[in-house]
């Protein structure tokens, strides 16, 4: 086994050698050129919007308990009248609270059925909670884009929203266009908007507020800017070939509603969250309003949105009532964990190369897969069973590039150092000699 002659310090050597992977890293992610090789990758793009925690979202978590407190209502193809008398129905049944999850402007060409919606949403006796949605103008995002800064509130028309309160409904799908995929991960736990003193807490925090008024102050104790969504299933639907697995939430569609096929007691209560949810119960394949998340059985490669946005909400109510939030590492941690694992392969790999040089690719490369798929193991199932996320991507990263990257820096890196400082060096001791 040969020996790589290599002066001077490991432990110098590791640290520079971690900053030269990182360094590497934050270049080739950042110059443009190489992005065109991403349309030679079909693997990766369809790995792209995959995490490992969706693993323990879709295939390790057990069949989730029913949520008692909440039900969904689907409003279908209805006009404006049928979801008046939708919510005039759901009132009489006495509901803790009605989330209508839907924005109603102008009078749509059905001034009756826009009059007719607007007195049952205003002369409700139970509580009516109108979603919202905050906003950058092209001026404020010309200069903040990407910030939380918002100047907008799009609201309802005033004529929906008299004795009725507002909750903000925006999801974070990171989709720049309509047609990208668009995967909800998380949601904004409250936002203010520029000029206003108001704040807007989230859409589901609001609706669980009606079952325990202490869960907005708990939500916000957090003080996290997002909260990554902690799925636990999907609403009951007897026609849907899935309904097994991953249901949660109680349900009625549009027409058990108008014609009162229900139980009573399976209302009276409960926070009611009335939206779209395809045109019926039958209606398995509508787009609109609909999600990917991390409950998809697909995990990679994705091809049909999974989750309606009421039910985003409902696991967002449910999540934000039961406290069973996902929990994490700070960032800064995070990323410091992470370059402390690359830092110790670092090391480790750099004592490898000096004393076994002939033996360094089989050994490094031997080490990487194992480190990898254990700590993705590890990873997946700290999730799976305490909701607790570690997101130390950059650093699985790094470990998998440093066996590679070392052998760069040893050399052509460092060599290229070393004969800098001794020319420089030289170059001083010829100007000292001539004085």
């Amino acid at each position: 086994m040969a020996k790589q002659k290599i002066k001077g310090n490991i432990w110098l050597d590791s640290v520079f050698g971690t900053m030269f992977i990182y360094l590497f890293m934050f270049v080739v992610s950042n110059i443009t050129a190489f992005k065109i090789f991403d349309a030679l990758d079909p693997i990766g793009q369809a790995l792209e919007d995959f995490e490992m925690t969706d693993y323990a979202f879709s295939q390790m978590r057990e069949q989730p308990k029913m949520e008692e407190n909440i039900v969904l209502v689907n409003i279908g193809s209805l006009t404006r009248a049928g979801i008046a008398e939708q919510i005039r129905i759901l009132d009489k049944y006495k509901p803790r609270a009605i989330g209508v999850d839907s924005f109603f402007k102008g009078y749509n060409q059905d001034t009756l059925g826009t009059l007719s919606l607007a007195n049952a949403i205003t002369t409700a006796k139970t509580e009516i909670v109108m979603v919202a949605r905050v906003d950058q103008s092209d001026s404020l995002g010309a200069l903040h884009a990407g910030d939380e800064l918002y100047d907008v509130l799009y609201l309802s028309d005033s004529m929906f929203t008299d004795n009725t309160e507002f909750a903000i409904a925006n999801l974070d799908t990171e989709a720049a266009f309509q047609q990208d995929v668009k995967i909800c991960r998380k949601f904004p736990s409250y936002r203010g908007v520029l000029g206003t003193d108001e704040e807007y807490v989230a859409f589901g925090a609001m609706l669980a507020s009606k079952i325990d008024p202490t869960a907005i102050e708990d939500l916000k104790k957090r003080n996290n800017e997002y909260e990554i969504i902690n799925y636990r299933g999907d609403f009951y639907n007897f026609y849907d070939p899935d309904t097994t697995e991953f249901r949660r939430f109680g349900a009625l569609d549009f027409d058990e509603v108008l014609y009162e096929n229900f139980d009573p007691d399976f209302i009276k209560d409960k926070v009611v969250i009335l939206g779209f949810m395809g045109n019926d119960f039958l209606d398995l394949y509508s787009w609109e309003d609909k999600f990917f998340t991390p409950l998809n059985k697909k995990v990679a490669g994705r091809a049909t949105p999974d989750m309606y946005g009421p039910v985003i909400h409902a696991n967002i109510a449910s999540m934000v009532l039961n406290r069973d939030y996902v929990d994490g590492l700070n960032p800064v941690v995070d990323a410091i964990v992470g370059v402390l694992l690359c830092f110790i392969n670092v090391l480790l790999f750099s004592w490898i190369y000096r004393n076994y040089g002939s033996w360094y690719d089989g050994i490094t490369k031997l080490i990487q897969v194992v480190e990898v798929i254990v700590i993705l193991g590890l990873i997946t199932l700290l999730f799976a069973t305490n909701s607790f996320k570690l997101e130390i991507a950059a650093g699985l990263f790094a470990l998998a590039l440093a066996g590679d990257l070392l052998e760069v820096y040893y050399g052509v890196v460092r060599n290229t150092a070393l004969k800098v400082i001794d020319k420089f060096k030289g170059r001083k001791k010829v100007v000292v000699q001539e004085t």
